[in-house]
């Protein structure tokens, strides 16, 4: 079943990176793939599992024309420690007002451990050369996404 975004354009968005500068999407990425993956938290488990495969295949995204972003809801501050205690080598996005994860679904009620919060799924989307959204996940494996996310761009960029 393909997700209800599939096809859409990317919502127009400014975010600040951990970069130090602000990323004006689907603009700033046009031309390009784009994979915007969605995290719960800095240096958690799972989230950093995740991270340091995105970091460890950074390359493969690369040479398949590919940029990666990270995007959570934590700080500047968070993004830059999380980036220097892992090595992080591609930029995180924060968006502290769900100004886009929001839009796509990303942000709302959560469960762990039999607790129920708002927050933001594990979720990722593909974004095509012209700022459309080609696929999206939902509620990712943080061990296994990176192999599905680098297959789909390699797929449907031709790569």
């Amino acid at each position: 079943m393909s997700d209800a975004w599939e096809g859409k354009k990317l919502p127009e968005v400014s975010l600040e990176s951990s970069e130090g500068n602000t990323v004006n999407l689907p603009k700033d990425s046009a031309g390009s793939w784009t994979l915007l993956y969605f995290y719960p938290k800095d240096d958690t488990p799972g989230c950093t599992k995740q991270a340091c495969s995105y970091r460890d295949n950074l390359e493969d995204f690369k040479k398949a024309g590919a940029r990666v972003f990270g995007i959570s809801s934590d700080s500047l501050e968070s993004h830059k420690q999380f980036i220097g205690k892992f090595n992080l080598s591609f930029p995180l996005l924060s968006d502290p007002k769900q100004t886009l994860s929001g839009p796509l679904g990303v942000y709302g009620d959560q469960e762990w451990q039999g607790r129920v919060f708002k927050g933001l799924s594990r979720d990722s989307f593909l974004v095509g050369p012209d700022g459309t959204i080609r696929k999206v996940w939902r509620k990712v494996d943080p061990t296994k996404t990176v192999a599905e996310t680098l297959e789909a761009i390699l797929k449907e960029a031709g790569a």
